[in-house]
Order: structure tokens, then C-alpha cells, then sequence
């Protein structure tokens, strides 16, 4: 029996901090695992090492500010110990989630993330596509991050529409490197 979350299809889709806390919450006690492109990325006896509630004020290329809230709760690898013990189980990682939040605003409406790196893999903070609940396990699945423009339109609006700013009209580069025409300024650090 599998139960999926929102999945994400675009950078402009999240999963909310409170839909994947539920969701943890709804099956009994099983191993909690997080896999990425239908692997598991992450070996059992890891920690959570931090919770974060994390607030964002942003501009984009195009000039237009936002700000937003996310949750990023950061993962390591235990010890060779550890990984003997097996997974966490949803139930211990809920009660870590339950005691940070006691402490720290954590907002239902945070898009969730999962930060996670090695000695050999830099930490990247990985988007949660959906939930897999299975008789003998948990499964988060998991996918990169990415970027994008955020003003795409006002850097390259499809034909017949106009642009309010003419600073980011379409094809002038105000997303993109510079030119060889435009001045480029190199700064000696010593």
C-alpha cells in the first residue's frame, strides 16, 4: 500500500513542512528511510543533526522582491555503531521534530527541505517529492535542487506581450553573463 504526498513537478511546487509531518504521523512505528532518483541516499544510523526555520528575503534579476519560509532539517551519517541499530524509526525522528518545535517557530506552511552532504559530497538541501508508506517501511522521496529564473518573463516574454520595465526587456541580458561588449571590472585579491 503506497500513500504519496503533493508530488513536485516544478521549482514552483512544495511540500509543506505540516503535509509531510502528517503524513509521518498517520503509520504506525517503521524505519524511516530518504531516497533520491529511486535510490536510497542515505545509509541507516544517521542523526539529525539540525532543524532550521528559516526566513527568506529575496530579488530577483528582474527586480521584484519576495519573501518566503522554509524548514530545513539537516541529516548526517552515523557511526559504523549506528548503522548496526538500523533506520530511525518515524516515530523517534517525530519527537526530534516535536522538541525543536517546542522550542523554535517552525511554520506548517514552510516548504520542506532536506539538507544532507559527505566528506565526499558537498551538502545540497534536497526538495521532498511524496511519501511512500510501505507494510515494512518509510520512504522519503527525494529530488535535487535546482535554479531558475525567477524573472524569466520580464528577461524573455513570449511574443505579443509587452514589458513594464524596460530595464529587462526581452533579450537584454539582465538574467544572463555579460557581454563582450559590456565592461567587465576584475578585482586583484592579495
Amino acid at each position: 500500500m503506497t500513500q504519496t504526498l503533493h508530488p513536485i513537478s516544478g521549482l514552483s511546487e512544495a511540500t509543506a513542512t505540516a503535509a509531510l509531518i502528517d503524513a509521518l504521523r498517520a503509520p504506525a512505528q517503521r524505519p524511516l528511510e530518504f531516497w533520491l532518483n529511486g535510490e536510497m541516499l542515505i545509509g541507516p544510523g544517521y542523526h539529525v543533526t539540525e532543524v532550521k526555520a528559516v526566513s527568506i528575503e529575496a530579488m530577483d534579476c528582474g527586480g521584484k522582491a519576495a519573501s518566503w519560509r522554509e524548514t530545513v532539517i539537516q541529516l548526517m551519517d552515523g557511526s559504523a555503531e549506528d548503522a548496526a541499530g538500523g533506520f530511525m524509526t518515524n516515530r523517534k525522528f517525530l519527537a526530534i521534530y516535536d522538541r525543536v518545535t517546542g522550542k523554535i517557530p517552525v511554520r506548517a506552511e514552510a516548504e520542506v527541505r532536506f539538507e544532507y552532504g559527505t566528506a565526499q559530497a558537498a551538502a545540497l538541501q534536497f526538495h521532498v517529492t511524496h511519501l511512500e508508506v510501505q507494510p515494512e517501511r518509510l520512504i522519503v522521496h527525494l529530488r535535487q535542487p535546482g535554479v531558475q529564473c525567477k524573472a524569466g518573463e520580464a528577461c524573455g516574454l513570449p511574443a505579443g506581450e509587452t514589458v513594464a520595465d524596460e530595464s529587462c526587456a526581452p533579450n537584454s541580458g539582465c538574467c544572463g553573463p555579460a557581454t563582450a561588449s559590456e565592461p567587465v571590472a576584475l578585482i586583484r585579491l592579495e
